[in-house]
């Protein structure tokens, strides 16, 4: 069975840094990341999982994503996350 992750890395060098994103492939999303090729995390390399949600549906995956990427969203990540 197909999942998609919703996810939230932290930066190991500086704690305070988290992104959200989400990937069908999660531990090959976090090496991505990881090497630099991302524009958004290159300069607080290196990350790690702090949290991931996995969904059958990629409709609610992408709403939930765009949820905790809005202004209450950063609010409830900060918060429990």
């Amino acid at each position: 069975m197909k999942f998609h992750y919703v996810y939230m890395i932290r930066s190991q060098a500086s704690p305070e840094r988290y992104y959200v994103g989400m990937s069908d492939d999660l531990e090959g999303r976090l090496k991505s990341h990881n090497s630099g090729l991302c524009k958004y995390t290159a300069k607080f390399i290196p990350w790690y999982i702090e949290t991931a949600v996995a969904f059958k549906s990629k409709e609610k995956a992408v709403a939930f994503e765009k949820y905790l990427k809005s202004h209450s969203g950063r609010a409830f990540t900060e918060k429990h996350f």
